[in-house]
């Protein structure tokens, strides 16, 4: 089974969604379709045995729609080394246009170019380059063109089209309204056009200035009476419905003015369907920016790709566009400059800012053997690196897939307004229409009915409920990707709104992953501690400088870092499951645990107080032994990370509950757990058991997130209700996780439950604002207002309403992209 995500043109309401939904659900080999109406996406699964892309779009055509294929076609300009005559360009041309799938080829002799186009699905720049090769000429460093996103030029071509539709409507609904109603408040209207004195003229007049309005808005009766005639009516049904009547009507006026029947000049609505169709136009050109930039999240990713790269070759270095940089070619990046794929840094070194990835504002150092993440910017530093990882396969092209896919993803809360939405249009056209008889049966005048009938068909707006939902998710999600927070769903969205407790592996996710120096103490040979323990640290690092052990590495580490001068081991020996012993300086070092001191007969009772206190701090201590006598010791632990105590506190403050689960001993796991202010601890549990400590408490009435890193959490990441996988973690950790940290920072978990509870309480207003203008704004145009002496809603009013109503949807989802960082690795829950 396949999925694909396929843009979708034309649609203007969520009836609109649900008309594309069923037509690509009927196509042969689509086992399931989900239209986006805010992503004006459709993301089909598919059987590619019987799937065909054709059908697909001639049946979202047969709905009234437009489906955007993806093009298999590439263009790209390939400089040409050693043509000598216009002869060499014929033959190059003849060459390449032979190779199977190459569909047009064309070498400019002047600029030395080969322009060539081709079926990727047949074959492949590096075949065009081998052609040329072998007729005997050089391709040089490929000029590529980069694919602008069709959809997204789509969707500004609509978005101008809208505007200049607008301006020519608008242009010529004014002078309408001024003609029409400019006599009943006492402007000056020239006396040709006068009602009372020329009415023929005052008709004829305003279906001129009408004209413009309903070419600019002709698309909503092409498709309005379509879907009407299809039996899947939407919004631009009741647009085309409700015009259409005032239309008519006065129509019908003008033909009794022309018979003689002056009175009709008082029923005519010509500025009524023209001043609907111009609202309506400028509606949908101030909603369609704002989801513009409710999108903005994916094109600003999507802008930090380097467009060039310099591969390093045996002929030198040479310059060609990111789309043709290979897995194995060594790339070459200078001070500054954007660093083009994924790679690991061969030479040199740097710092490299990682900030549009990570969050991470600080840069990060890079030395040989680091890996470097495309799109990430390199400092002072020039180095070298051999890619790793190219086109979709990179960091950054995984995060714009995953931000893709959660936008275009529906929350279960959207299910209710998706049903309505299903239903909406053909119970509104049944309201207006039993409304309009009651009326009518009521003994009120057609002119009074008709404008009820417009107001009703014009107020309603399924287009509000259709993006209240999706907006928000958008809108959430591309906020979570700024900030590191990779949200995968609209579901886990929703899931992570409802979070109340949340389990913390230790081992990566609280603490660093790896043992570092905590504690070093040292004593003179009269027992009296001293303050300078350098000496200490680097016999011992001398004597474990040899040494695999992850201890011995970290006690090498802290030397290094104090820019120590570590001796080498004149010899050394290694005493299984109590340390080792070398000669240093002619001094022979031990350092071990008890045990080894004790064999020894070495005596450290005037380290005994300090070990005792830092063993129950779940430490692991090493005594340190210089010539018999114990000179020392070195404390070791796995650090807590800056911050993590901060993030709990946070969860805490929220109503969170933390739970610390590790297979580490209890006495470390406390120590860590105080240190932190956890009070819930589930130590000693094997890898294969974190997944049923996570069943445990959900079967006590919790709903839990578990934030790990390693592949031994990603059974409990799976199982529990929101798996959230932490920056620095694996792979198959982040591929079990509904959400993950680009950082390797606690406090982003807590910016992924506050983010989440922002966007589902955005959600929810936006829902409660959908539902209660249609169920208020209805009966309102319906004259409810008039049964009681109230006023009677002007069609005109009920556009312009009609259009706000989505406007305002649309804007308040805005408000999440002022979701903001309040402190170093803290967030206020739905500061917006």
């Amino acid at each position: 089974m396949n999925t694909q995500t396929i843009p979708i043109q034309g649609m203007h309401c969520a009836s609109c969604a649900r008309a594309s939904e069923k037509a690509a659900s009927a196509v042969p080999g689509v086992q399931s379709a989900s239209v986006n109406f805010a992503t004006e996406a459709l993301t089909i699964e598919y059987d590619d045995t019987v799937f065909k892309p054709a059908e697909l779009a001639a049946a979202i055509a047969e709905a009234g729609f437009t489906a955007i294929l993806p093009s298999t076609t590439k263009k790209a300009s390939i400089p040409i080394g050693g043509m000598t005559c216009a002869s060499c360009a014929a033959s190059i041309e003849r060459a390449v246009s032979r190779i199977p799938g190459v569909q047009h080829a064309s070498v400019n002799f002047a600029t030395e170019t080969l322009l060539v186009e081709w079926d990727t699905g047949k074959t492949r720049i590096s075949e065009i380059k081998k052609e040329v090769r072998a007729a005997g000429y050089e391709p040089l460093a490929v000029e590529g063109r980069n694919e602008t996103d069709a959809h997204a030029a789509a969707k500004e071509k609509e978005l101008m089209s809208l505007r200049n539709r607008f301006i020519f409507a608008i242009t010529a609904t004014v002078p309408l309204l001024y003609l029409s109603m400019g006599h009943m408040v006492g402007l000056p209207v020239p006396d040709i056009l006068h009602a009372m004195h020329y009415p023929l003229n005052f008709a004829l007049a305003q279906i001129v200035l009408a004209i413009p309005a309903i070419i600019a808005g002709f698309r909503f009766y092409t498709v309005g009476f379509k879907s009407m005639i299809k039996a899947r009516p939407n919004m631009d049904t009741l647009i085309a419905v409700g015009t259409s009547a005032a239309l008519v009507y006065s129509l019908w006026s003008t033909i009794q003015i022309a018979l003689g029947d002056f009175s009709g000049a008082e029923h005519l609505y010509y500025e009524v369907a023209a001043t609907i169709l111009a609202l309506i136009l400028l509606g949908k050109y101030l909603e369609g920016r704002s989801k513009g930039r409710a999108s903005e999240a994916i094109k600003k990713l999507m802008g930090l790709t380097a467009k060039t790269a310099v591969v390093v070759t045996d002929n030198g270095d040479i310059e060609i566009p990111v789309e043709e940089v290979d897995v194995g070619d060594l790339i070459r990046v200078r001070p500054g400059e954007r660093i083009p794929v994924d790679g690991i840094v061969t030479e040199g070194s740097t710092t490299v800012d990682e900030s549009m990835l990570t969050g991470e504002s600080l840069p990060v150092d890079k030395n040989q053997g680091d890996t470097v993440a495309g799109a990430t910017i390199n400092g002072q530093g020039m180095f070298l690196f051999r890619a790793r990882a190219v086109g979709a396969d990179t960091a950054l092209a995984r995060i714009i897939r995953l931000v893709e896919e959660a936008q275009g993803s529906k929350a279960p809360i959207a299910a209710l307004a998706d049903t309505v939405s299903g239903i909406f249009v053909p119970v509104v056209v049944s309201i207006a229409i039993i409304t309009t008889a009651a009326w009518l049966i009521a003994g009120y005048s057609p002119e009074f009915a008709l404008r009820i009938f417009v107001a009703i068909l014009t107020i309603a707006c399924p287009c509000a409920l259709g993006l209240a939902t999706p907006v928000a998710i958008m809108a959430g999600t591309g906020k979570g990707a700024e900030l590191g927070v990779l949200i995968k769903s609209g579901e886990a969205l929703e899931t992570a709104y409802k979070v109340d407790t949340v389990i913390l592996d230790k081992t990566g996710t609280i603490t660093v992953g790896k043992p570092s120096v905590t504690d070093i103490r040292m004593w003179d040979a009269k027992g009296q501690e001293a303050e300078n323990t350098n000496t200490l640290l680097m016999l011992a690092a001398g004597a474990e400088k040899a040494s695999e052990h992850p201890l011995g590495a970290a006690i090498v580490r802290a030397a290094e870092e104090r820019e120590l001068t570590i001796p080498n081991p004149g010899q050394a020996q290694a005493l299984g499951g109590r340390g080792l012993e070398a000669v240093i300086d002619g001094q022979k070092v031990m350092i071990g645990n008890e045990r080894l001191m004790k064999e020894s007969a070495i005596d450290y009772s005037h380290a005994a107080a300090e070990l005792a206190r830092l063993s129950a701090d779940g430490k692991t201590v090493m005594l340190v032994a210089v010539d018999g006598i114990c000179a020392g010791l070195i404390a070791v632990a796995d650090t807590v990370k800056k911050g993590s105590e901060r993030a709990i506190a946070e969860l805490k403050k929220r109503g969170i509950h933390t739970v610390m689960i590790t297979g580490d001993s209890l006495p470390v796991a406390q120590a860590i757990a105080r240190s932190v202010g956890i009070e819930r601890i589930l130590a000693e549990v094997l890898p294969e058991d974190k997944a049923a400590e996570v069943a445990k408490l959900q079967a006590e009435g919790s709903v839990v997130a578990m934030v790990g890193d390693g592949i031994n959490d990603a059974p409990a990441l799976a199982r529990a209700d929101v798996g959230i996988a932490i920056g620095s973690g694996t792979d198959i950790a982040a591929e079990s996780a509904d959400i993950v940290l680009a950082r390797s920072d606690l406090s982003d978990a807590v910016t992924a439950l506050a983010l989440s509870r922002a966007t589902i309480r955005t959600i929810k207003q936006n829902l409660f604002w959908a539902f209660g203008y249609n169920v208020l704004g209805i009966p309102v145009a319906a004259g409810i207002l008039h049964l009681f002496g109230g006023p009677l809603l002007n069609p005109m009013i009920a556009a312009a309403a009609m259009s706000l109503s989505s406007i305002s949807v649309v804007t308040n989802a805005l408000r999440l992209k002022r979701f903001t960082v309040t402190a170093r690795g803290s967030r206020k829950e739905g500061e917006i």
